[in-house]
């Protein structure tokens, strides 16, 4: 069966549900197509430590205050599936769920959107699948041959699952060092980064960035010198936990090494170390499979936009795949801004 809108939005998380907002607002006709069964988009599927690196009065979506969690400073991931779920339903937003997208075909003057649960037809499109649904891990030499335990960061849930053990944690971002902050008291832990660990100072949380972001963008588009970003202040938040691990001596990087064995890794002058589990922490890559008939890939797998507009196809926007797709957009406060300008962009289109 193929059904008709104006715009079809595919994924219900935190970028859904933002351009589904701004898009009610304009008067559109659009639905929401989300793969999951139940709102909260990977938030639910987080670690059991994880929290904002923001307060909830700075991690808000467009129209709806996130509200504070009790005891709480930074809220928890629960705390944020919490706010999506009850935002979904204030804003009685048409979330079709589950629903799992396939592909993205151009038909005409429309876009044909192909699903497991018929098609749409719509005149734009706006991608929201963000990256947790495409975990990276390098291809490290040994990798096949290592005996012991093996996952990415979207499978790890709590230290409880790692005491007594040895466990390298790898990975020199937000995630590597929460875990690693996680596991750092209980665990035998090693924790190696690709470069030395560099921690933004303590006062600096997800508010600040977002503004570094958005100045970095300002100046690029009125052809300003780049500042350099977010990254030009350093790459890991200084959360309280991570904070007291760092501070305890608990929390101490170590080169890359350059190869698994069968029971551990090894660095490149020879020194080894045993290991019962290795943690990836080594980030994500767009979630863009559905894209593929559209023929858009760019470089490093990125589609190429013009603010969250595909370069090559007016009636395609990408939301919340990062700084790429608008300043901040992967997180809660950055991406209500880009998904106001891709609903307004849509309706000039549409009209």
């Amino acid at each position: 069966m193929t059904y008709t809108v104006d715009v079809v939005v595919i994924g219900g998380g935190q970028a859904g549900l933002a351009a589904g907002y701004h898009l009610r607002r304009l008067g559109l006709d659009f639905v929401i197509l989300e793969a999951q069964t139940e709102a909260g988009g990977a938030w639910r599927h987080a670690w059991d430590s994880l929290h904002l690196f923001s307060p909830a009065a700075y991690s808000s979506l467009p129209g709806r205050p996130m509200p504070g969690q009790p005891g709480e400073v930074y809220p928890d991931a629960a705390h944020v599936v919490g706010y999506l779920s009850d935002y979904e339903r204030r804003y009685d937003l048409p979330v079709h769920r589950p629903v799992r997208v396939k592909a993205v075909h151009r038909e005409g003057d429309a876009l044909r959107v192909e699903s497991d649960a018929g098609s749409w037809q719509a005149q734009a499109v706006i991608s929201a699948t963000g990256t947790w649904w495409r975990p990276f891990i390098p291809a490290v030499p040994g990798r096949a041959a290592f005996h012991g335990q093996q996952l990415h960061t979207v499978a790890y849930r709590s230290p409880r699952d790692f005491t007594g053990r040895r466990v390298i944690v790898v990975g020199g971002g937000n995630s590597g060092a929460q875990i690693a902050a996680d596991l750092a008291h209980d665990s035998d832990l090693t924790w190696v980064t690709q470069r030395p660990a560099r921690f933004l100072a303590d006062d600096i949380d997800g508010r600040a960035l977002f503004d570094v972001a958005t100045a970095r963008r300002r100046a690029l588009d009125s052809g300003q010198s780049d500042t350099g970003g977010v990254a030009s202040l350093g790459d890991i938040v200084a959360v309280p936990p991570v904070r007291a691990a760092r501070e305890a001596g608990l929390l101490k990087a170590q080169p890359m090494f350059t190869r698994l064995t069968p029971d551990g890794v090894e660095w490149a002058d020879g020194t080894r170390a045993q290991a019962d589990a290795v943690i990836w922490c080594t980030g994500f890559r767009p979630a863009l499979s559905h894209l593929a008939p559209l023929g858009l890939r760019g470089p490093r797998g990125h589609i190429p936009t013009h603010g969250t507009q595909a370069a090559d196809e007016p009636r395609l926007h990408l939301l919340g795949y990062g700084d790429w797709t608008g300043p901040a957009s992967a997180t809660l406060i950055g991406v209500g801004r880009p998904a106001r300008d891709a609903a307004r962009q849509i309706a000039r289109l549409l009209h």
